[in-house]
């Protein structure tokens, strides 16, 4: 579905940004890209979305649906002036066809009540579901999330973790999702890029081969936890 091979992007300094970055990532699965800070991961979403174009090496996204790519920000980034519906359908490439289809959106991320309320009228769960249903009506090839939940409060993040997989079982979406929590990360994923170093490079990959849903407090996350930390220099802070 995605294929990434001796992809480069680096900034003036020389430092900022990733090189050299190989993977592959198959219809379906959901890989997690974690690292410290600076190492370029919200940078390589910014590529793989398109909104960054001055990479080398190459990138392929095999296309099957409306769309390449769609993109979950940290932020909702909601239009205020528009209507929970307005939002979802905004900027749509085929909107005769994707208003038909917005109540179903509407009622996967849990808001069939919602469509004629105004961005000022939701809680910061129901704003990012709102951003969640808009980047899936165009039925983006591979769902692209820059730490989606990091602005939320734990118990809204966990709920928003699990309309991830319901979405994901539902649907069958790719998704590739940049994070500081390696919690989620292992809740999540079926596997788990670390980059490190300035530029970043890709230093460990990691399979969580264990079936969905997950319990968040079992052993095997628990080791697979302290075997992140300590590729991420032995326990040193995720920022």
């Amino acid at each position: 579905m995605l294929k990434v091979r001796e992809a480069s992007r680096t900034f003036n300094d020389g430092l900022a940004g990733f090189e050299d970055i190989s993977f592959s990532i198959q219809e379906g699965e959901t890989v997690g890209i974690l690292g410290t800070s600076g190492c370029g991961k919200s940078t390589l979403l910014r590529v793989l979305s398109g909104l960054d174009k001055d990479y080398e090496g190459e990138i392929k996204i095999a296309k099957a649906g409306r769309q390449p790519v769609g993109m979950i920000f940290q932020e909702p980034r909601l239009m205020p002036w528009l209507s929970v519906e307005e939002n979802i359908l905004f900027g749509s490439k085929d909107v005769q066809n994707e208003k038909k289809e917005v109540l179903d959106y509407l009622e996967l991320v849990g808001l069939t009540d919602f469509k004629g309320h105004y961005p000022k009228d939701l809680s910061g769960g129901m704003a990012q579901r709102t951003a969640i249903a808009r980047a899936l009506i165009g039925q983006p090839d591979v769902l692209l999330l820059d730490e989606p939940f990091s602005a939320l409060d734990a118990f809204t993040k966990m709920q928003l973790q699990d309309l991830l997989l319901k979405i994901q079982k539902k649907r069958l979406s790719t998704m590739v999702i940049v994070t500081h929590d390696i919690d989620e990360a292992l809740y999540l994923c079926d596997r788990i890029l670390i980059l490190g170093g300035q530029p970043g490079t890709l230093q460990a990959e990691l399979s969580v081969e264990v079936k969905r849903p997950r319990d968040r407090g079992s052993s095997f996350l628990a080791g697979k936890k302290s075997e992140i930390l300590d590729l991420l220099q032995l326990g040193k802070v995720v920022e």
